[in-house]
């Protein structure tokens, strides 16, 4: 049935029904966003609005997207932006969608400084592999008096985290290098974090098309056991790192034991256990700099 002429509650339940029958998890809050989008509306204006016909190329717009949609293209691909610790993101084909699960590590690094008296202090941070910049930015709009370095390999990633931290008003406290990790780092630094691509190469044909099909594969891509990433990163943390500071990083499912082998391993103290996503996944590893 074409969409146009209807209205905006009737196309809103139009596209929801045609979206849960391709199997699109979140078929309402799609259906709600796509038209938001396209009518640059609200959840608001899209209530005060729902009689509203809509119009032949606002239509056209949405049957667009709609195909992407069902197609596979994540929602937030679709839109250019997504929400991350209540921030707005812009994103680019060179980064990641990211994940409620990543806010994890946000969480984990906080509490850390908190319980350190240290959350008000004038602390330094690196976030390798930035990316869209969303660990970075979550942890510097919670720490007023801190200042940040994201890295990434690739320049275009890099350009949208300069662009985000812009639009929130955070360039005079970040800087974006591009490197391979901390190759171009230098010390000290209070905080390391990392979201690093963490999936066995093998495995990445197996993941939901959304992410296989719209993430980039070398932001995925962790080596044969999955685990290459972390032998560059965490003994490279540990040399940038001042005494007692911190390295936080996301590790996927299992991997938090071995993810823990490397950081003692490389001189950390990984007493504090891992954090736990909202599934109750171990997803935040941490380890601390000993002073001596």
């Amino acid at each position: 049935m074409s969409l146009i002429g209807r209205s905006i509650d009737q196309a809103r339940r139009d596209i929801r029904t045609r979206l849960e029958a391709a199997g699109i998890e979140s078929p309402e809050l799609d259906a709600r966003l796509l038209l938001g989008e396209v009518l640059q509306l609200d959840l608001t204006g899209l209530a005060t609005a729902a009689a509203r016909p809509l119009t032949a190329n606002e239509a056209a717009a949405l049957e667009t997207l709609i195909r992407r949609r069902i197609g596979g293209e994540p929602v937030a691909r679709l839109l250019g932006r997504k929400e991350f610790w209540g921030l707005s993101l812009a994103l680019s084909p060179a980064t990641l969608v990211p994940r409620p699960d990543t806010e994890t590590i946000v969480e984990a690094a906080l509490a850390r400084l908190q319980r350190d008296g240290r959350a008000d202090d004038r602390l330094r941070i690196a976030d390798l592999g930035t990316g869209s910049g969303a660990i970075l930015l979550a942890l510097l709009s919670e720490l007023p008096n801190a200042q940040g370095i994201g890295t990434d390999i690739n320049p275009d990633a890099l350009r949208t985290a300069a662009h985000n931290a812009a639009a929130l008003g955070m360039s005079g406290r970040t800087g974006f290098v591009a490197c391979d990790y901390a190759a171009a780092l230098r010390g000290p630094f209070d905080l390391i974090v990392s979201n690093p691509p963490y999936i066995p190469s093998r495995d990445i044909d197996d993941l939901a098309i959304e992410v296989r099909a719209h993430d980039p594969r070398l932001a995925l891509d962790g080596g044969a056991d999955g685990l290459a990433a972390y032998r560059a990163i965490i003994p490279a943390a540990f040399e940038r790192l001042a005494p007692g500071g911190v390295v936080v990083v996301e590790v996927g499912q299992g991997q938090d034991i071995d993810v823990a082998r490397l950081m003692a391993e490389a001189g950390f103290d990984t007493s504090a256990p891992a954090k736990a996503d909202l599934n109750g996944v171990p997803r935040a590893s941490m380890g601390r700099k000993p002073f001596i």
